[in-house]
């Protein structure tokens, strides 16, 4: 019920939001991972108990018409889950939880009653970029006193920002992620019916937006200009020029995430059938993962971003050997 390999696309959304938040991954990172794990599960729950009718119909192998799993079983885990997810982010600090409270209301949301309207796809992306959002306030809110403001010193040396800072700093990364999640999330809503040549396109030319967007690291603003000021921003080298090495691994990750999208897209785009649908979809929940590493190393987190596209690899590996190659949105 919780189509584990979808699992491996959600870690990297805390980690790309701390990376843009110009902080390195600590122990609340962790909390906000398990946090957005949690939610994520719940969703996928609470999905399949909402969907219980529709799936008894389309997709009857599901594990609740299937008879495998209860109704009421799959609405007390999302429930738990939920809870679960919430408790962690407070662990996290109070402006983690802020931000994940929003996000479990989204999910709720989206699987009750905007899943099968116009808000649809727009609910679920707000959801993907609040979970990056929820990275970096878990993150940058480590600081002293768990602040909203204001700069602090940290341990290994630098700046670290507070918890506002950071997460305002996060707010274009969680724009290009939930784009993404916008688009797949349009080309999933015919997964089952096939016969959509419009959504395709359209997801075809945001990757190419994206991709561009991504593997352009971000430079660093003037002082004064910006009090996130935090080490792992690039900046201007002793030349005035950016490294190098930077802009090449995030042009090279924002290339693997084209490289993993826009194909399928393509053929779905000339051939709307459900199976070539269904393929787009999944091969752009795959692409989310090394677009999260891409935007970590376009924040200049280079470290945070090879953990994060190690995460790809993984995935595939785990749903080859369970036998679960089919992923979904919905």
């Amino acid at each position: 019920m919780l189509r584990l390999p979808a699992l491996f696309t959600v870690p990297g959304d805390a980690l790309a939001g701390a990376a843009a938040a110009g902080v390195r991954p600590g122990p609340r990172t962790l909390l906000a991972i398990g946090s957005s794990l949690s939610l994520y599960a719940a969703g996928m729950a609470l999905n399949d108990w909402a969907d219980r009718a529709e799936d008894a119909v389309e997709r009857p192998h599901r594990p609740i018409p299937s008879g495998r799993v209860r109704p009421a079983a799959a609405l007390t885990a999302a429930g738990a889950l939920t809870g679960t997810g919430l408790a962690l982010a407070a662990a996290a600090g109070r402006p983690a939880l802020a931000v994940a409270t929003p996000l479990a209301a989204t999910v709720w949301a989206y699987d009750l009653g905007l899943k099968h309207t116009p808000a649809g796809p727009a609910a679920m992306a707000a959801a993907r970029g609040l979970d990056l959002l929820l990275g970096a306030a878990a993150t940058a809110g480590g600081t002293r006193g768990g602040t909203w403001s204001g700069t602090r010193t940290g341990a290994w040396g630098g700046t670290r920002t507070g918890a506002w800072d950071g997460t305002r700093a996060a707010l274009p990364s969680a724009a290009l992620l939930g784009s993404h999640t916008l688009a797949v999330t349009t080309v999933s809503r015919r997964e089952t019916t096939g016969g959509s040549v419009a959504a395709p396109l359209a997801a075809l030319a945001a990757t190419g937006v994206l991709a561009r967007l991504a593997g352009h690291r971000r430079t660093r603003l003037p002082a004064g200009r910006r009090a996130a000021a935090a080490p792992g921003l690039p900046g201007p080298g002793p030349a005035g020029n950016p490294p190098r090495a930077g802009d090449l691994l995030a042009g090279a990750l924002a290339a693997a995430y084209a490289a993993t999208a826009a194909r399928p897209c393509f053929h779905a785009a000339l051939n709307p059938s459900p199976q070539l649908t269904q393929r787009a979809v999944g091969a752009g929940i795959r692409a989310t993962v090394p677009l999260q590493a891409a935007l970590a190393a376009r924040s200049g987190a280079t470290t945070t971003s090879l953990l994060v596209a190690a995460l790809a690899p993984a995935g595939r590996m785990f749903a080859r050997r369970a036998g679960m190659r089919k992923v979904s949105i919905t």
